[in-house]
């Protein structure tokens, strides 16, 4: 017996010597959720679940969770995959075993085992087989948890939690945190004797002489509280007081095992005559979890830098709902919102619950732009594209389907709201509870202040007619993300039915929205005006033919910055879609009124609503839709974005403008993307590392290969694919130095 237990330790031992060297499977997700705070006991996980604020854990309804894993260690493409499921350590995969499955899926591969049940703790681990069909070692177990009842369909989400935070400064009785949170506070304080009392102030704005403002007007929070105190020192818990509008009936509310929070970053203690030490007050920030961690970027632009930290930390703060939300002053989730969140959220984080949740929210809970309600397609697609996980497009594909609106569509072959198609029928099959439907473009629609249009509004002039070139370029993108869902799904009848649509607005368009003499994006029909945002939303949703898209550039960039925060999100993806890089450097480090360094220079430390409270005198100062670099940053100016579900390939396209050098950490479902490049005239040295199991097209800057060129990879000269000012490695993987040199 003995010698067959040591024959047993050796083949075991030699086991792992041979798997040492080789890629093994971490970073393991069971529906979209990453359990990191496990502890482990002879190499089994012992908790059930992180546990957060209140008690309170992370739980998985689903009947068949989804299971997804990064690979660490040498670079490898997986070729095949076994998964085992079991409800007891010892017992590995009497739950599941899928046996080898060839297949280089790693994202969002659904659980076909025994049933699930609830209440019940599970043990997952995978291993995988690379391209010379070695197999690695299996990963470290995760675990995960089921809910009381077992559902067909679920996200999960992990509950919020809530940080203890001290001041970074305190004197004279003003105390600074530094960034403003969302946040409750507590104080330990000391008093002679009773009846002491002393006046707590909370803001978000300070004077010039470093107080708070306590009129800051707009949506800027202040509230003031009296504390009375007892004898002796204590610890006292300043209970926020719930504001009227942001608690409202379409408000979401803070769960009960938070309480409510105000977002401040400054405090004043009036009336206080003891000595503060930094450790008597903490802040207890509320947020979902976020690892700071999981993205980095850093270039040779100072205020580049101060922008990217300003917008990344504004997907952390504003989370504090457990929803997207509009900010402190409604905490409304609107689509517009959530699509700029869902895309910085995705940038900042391997983190997709929330994305997803506050997507699936939305669908039953439309706001009233026309435009946003087809932006719920275009989150559904970005939440497939990013996870691979078509589940929760399945799900709600009659909801989406009616996002599209083709109620509206007329015999022009484009939408309308304005040709008596909206009815209660429509309404309700889209989750609309008001009256109608409006086309939005941009918001606010008008100036303000007793400024011009131009100056004060934030739709560049735009003319509202009958047919409107912006709610139509959504619906032409919102078809072609429709007709790619519906294919993966399977449902080859409706894939050809958005096809002919989507081919018959392009044709529309054209016909009745395209300038053909002066090249540009008109705004709707009866109307030669020409706004920025027909323009930059045409030609970012592929309603510009390929030929005039310089044109259409040049006109984009003689706008300027003639939209609102939000309408930047498109701005930005416009200017760099038409390969204008410089401008688009220009716009990200602006110090002009229009521009994020000035919510900096403002004061604020989350994104405002507005680009200065100029232009949006109500305002507030903790907007997610203000923080569009947490994403342009990553996927246009370093040119990082996926072109396969799940990250199965990637584009990595540089356009620093004059940027010398830049270097950034991007989170994927696959793993970390790496990416550093320097440059100097006539010559780019970029240094980049694709995780595993996902391969790069990396496009090469046109301005160095226009005339004769040459590319080292490694050290050797290789030749690229493409053409003139169009050329690309493909299906690099791992991690290399790629140069390309202009020779003169």
């Amino acid at each position: 017996m003995r010698r067959k237990t040591l024959f047993f330790l050796f083949i075991i031992i030699n086991s792992v010597q041979s798997y040492a060297q080789q890629a093994v499977p971490e970073g393991l997700m069971c529906d979209l959720l990453a359990y990191t705070d496990q502890q482990y006991v002879n190499g089994y996980p012992v908790q059930p679940v992180r546990k957060f604020s209140g008690g309170q854990y992370v739980r998985i309804a689903n009947r068949q969770p989804a299971f997804s894993w990064a690979i660490g260690g040498a670079p490898v493409q997986q070729t095949a995959y076994r998964i085992l499921v079991s409800d007891q350590p010892e017992n590995q995969g009497n739950i599941w075993d899928s046996k080898k499955v060839t297949s280089a899926q790693s994202a969002g591969v659904v659980f076909a085992g025994k049933a699930l049940q609830p209440n019940t703790t599970y043990y997952w681990m995978v291993q995988i087989w690379d391209e010379k069909d070695q197999e690695s070692r299996f990963s470290k177990p995760a675990i995960f948890f089921t809910d009381s009842v077992m559902v067909d369909y679920a996200t999960p989400k992990y509950p919020l939690q809530k940080t203890d935070q001290f001041p970074v400064a305190v004197r004279d009785g003003r105390i600074d945190f530094g960034k403003a949170a969302f946040g409750q506070l507590k104080l330990r304080l000391s008093a002679k004797g009773d009846g002491d009392t002393v006046t707590v102030h909370l803001g978000e704005v300070v004077n010039a002489d470093g107080s708070i403002n306590r009129k800051p007007g707009g949506s800027m929070r202040y509230q003031a509280y009296r504390l009375p105190l007892r004898a002796g020192t204590h610890t006292y818990q300043v209970y926020i007081r719930p504001d009227m509008r942001n608690t409202g009936a379409q408000a979401i509310k803070i769960p009960s095992y938070i309480g409510e929070v105000l977002p401040f970053r400054y405090c004043e203690l009036e009336g206080y005559t003891g000595t503060l030490q930094p450790t008597d007050i903490i802040r207890s920030a509320v947020n979902y979890p976020f690892n700071d961690a999981a993205a980095s970027f850093e270039s040779a632009d100072t205020i580049l830098n101060a922008v990217w930290e300003l917008c990344k930390y504004s997907m952390k703060a504003t989370s504090f709902a457990g929803v997207f939300v509009d900010g402190d002053r409604e905490r409304i989730p609107y689509e517009a919102d959530a699509y700029i969140n869902q895309l910085g959220y995705y940038a900042t984080d391997r983190e997709y619950s929330l994305a997803r949740s506050s997507h699936e929210y939305l669908l039953y809970h439309a706001t009233w732009p026309t435009e946003w309600i087809l932006q719920s397609v275009l989150m559904a697609y970005n939440d497939y594209l990013y996870t691979g996980d078509i589940r929760s497009a399945r799900h709600y594909y009659t909801e989406l389907k009616a996002k599209l609106l083709m109620a509206l569509e007329d015999s022009s072959g484009l939408i309308s709201t304005r040709t008596g198609r909206q009815n209660a029928a429509l309404l309700q099959s889209i989750h609309f509870n008001g009256k109608e439907l409006r086309d939005i473009v941009d918001w606010p629609h008008t100036g303000i202040l007793g400024l011009g249009n131009e100056e004060g509004g934030e739709t560049d002039g735009f003319i509202f007619t009958t047919h409107n070139a912006v709610v139509n370029a959504y619906y032409y993108k919102a078809l072609r993300d429709m007709q790619v869902m519906a294919g993966v799904l399977g449902n080859k009848t409706d894939e050809s039915m958005f096809a002919a649509r989507a081919d018959q607005v392009k044709k529309a368009f054209r016909k009745l929205f395209w300038d053909a003499k002066r090249k540009v994006v008109l705004d709707g029909n009866g109307t030669t005006h020409a706004s920025l945002h027909a323009n930059m939303f045409a030609l970012v949703f592929g309603l510009v033919e390929e030929q005039h898209q310089k044109a259409v550039g040049d006109f984009i960039r003689s706008r300027g910055m003639a939209c609102s925060v939000y309408g930047s999100q498109f701005l930005m993806d416009a200017v760099y879609d038409a390969g204008d890089d410089q401008y688009g450097l220009s716009l990200l480090n602006s110090q002009a009124l229009r521009s994020w360094y000035n919510m900096i220079r403002a004061g604020s430390t989350i994104t405002m609503e507005a680009w200065d409270n100029k232009y949006k005198p109500n305002q507030d100062w903790n907007h997610a839709w203000g923080a569009v670099p947490a994403n342009i940053i990553p996927r246009k100016l370093m040119g990082i974005e996926p072109i396969a579900p799940g990250w199965a390939a990637c584009r990595i396209k540089p356009q620093l403008g004059d940027l010398p050098w830049a270097k950034i950490k991007v989170p994927t479902i696959k793993g970390d993307i790496l990416a550093a490049y320097e440059q100097s005239p006539g010559r780019l040295v970029m240094k980049i590392t694709i995780p595993s199991n996902t391969t790069a097209q990396v496009v090469l800057p046109a301005r160095l290969t226009q005339q004769k060129f040459t590319v080292l990879m490694d050290g050797k000269v290789i030749k690229p694919s493409g053409s003139k000012g169009a050329y690309f490695l493909p299906d690099v993987r791992g991690e290399h130095e790629i140069i390309i040199n202009h020779e003169k």
